[in-house]
């Protein structure tokens, strides 16, 4: 592979149907088909349909050298087609079994769909209500909420991810999101490490021994740290003392807003933080696939961490 390709592998962009034809009705459309078919991009989100979904790979497969599949990837969160309660709601049953065989419907639906991955489940511990996503959670208690993680895991992944009726599950969002100070989306999270490894870690402990595919890191910092750019996180503790085998992406655009958080000088700093941290895709940045490729040029990166 080249250097370039490899760096599209890193590379996921949110699509709707306009991308499945080359008679896009603008030029931002335009571009991201370009890069489509150039071979710039491993993973969609957002596209939804199996006439759709076979469209764009078909499309990707004939136009590209290295004729790699896109991963197609959705949030499918409380069902697809089907609707559950939300999780904190299912939570609320302590019925393991019905909260896996939601996720198993949920995974049939959206796989019949050409949906392939989820960012599902969400297993941050929260005690504060005035943090809007407690929704999405299994609530305040690590025991219980590893428990659901491992459950909705193999609801979604089944025992056999090839297999047509299953999707890869995400772990989210890594770590201590929940833990938001006055329950303000993306803001400070300030923790001790009794409170990190006891309360917030468990669960997704939990997901790497339940066989999870990704995990996905968040917008809040640890330690005055965006997790985003975590190399404890993610490499210390995730893919070391873990020894996790599959990958991280960020969050909606995580990478790039380190830079207006202060962390960052700008989008090449910020794509060298990311990757070096052990940040696997850029979601919706843009800046590994503007970026990388001088960064490893220029030395900053080893290219090993892209291989």
């Amino acid at each position: 592979m080249t250097l370039q390709e490899k760096i599209g592998q890193l590379n996921q962009y949110s699509v709707g149907q306009e991308m499945t034809g080359p008679n896009q009705d603008n030029e931002y459309a335009k571009k991201r088909y370009q890069q489509l078919i150039n071979g710039d991009v491993g993973s969609v989100l957002n596209l939804l349909g199996a006439e759709n979904t076979r469209l764009l790979q078909e499309q990707v497969i004939n136009n590209t050298r290295l004729k790699i599949p896109l991963i197609f990837a959705y949030d499918v969160i409380h069902g697809y087609k089907t609707i559950f309660p939300i999780p904190l709601g299912e939570s609320c049953s302590w019925d393991l079994d019905i909260m896996e065989q939601t996720a198993k419907v949920a995974a049939k639906e959206a796989s019949a769909s050409g949906i392939q991955w989820t960012f599902a489940p969400m297993v941050d511990i929260s005690r504060d209500a005035r943090w809007g996503r407690v929704m999405e959670g299994s609530g305040e208690d690590p025991f219980l909420g590893s428990l659901i993680a491992k459950a909705r895991i193999k609801g979604f992944q089944g025992n056999d991810l090839s297999l047509n009726n299953t999707i890869a599950a995400t772990a989210k969002h890594f770590a201590a999101y929940g833990f938001s100070e006055s329950g303000r989306d993306y803001n400070t999270v300030d923790i001790s490490r009794n409170t990190l490894h006891n309360i917030v870690l468990p669960p997704f402990k939990t997901a790497v021994d339940a066989g999870v595919r990704s995990f996905m890191n968040g917008f809040n910092e640890l330690d005055g740290i965006p997790v985003t750019a975590s190399t404890y996180l993610q490499r210390d503790i995730l893919k070391g003392e873990w020894g996790f085998d599959g990958f991280v992406i960020s969050d909606w655009g995580s990478i790039r807003e380190m830079i207006p958080h202060g962390y960052a000088l700008d989008g090449s700093h910020a794509a060298e933080l990311s990757v070096k941290a052990g940040s696997d895709m850029d979601m919706e940045s843009h800046l590994y696939v503007n970026k990388i490729k001088e960064l490893v040029e220029s030395k900053k990166i080893d290219l090993k961490l892209i291989d």
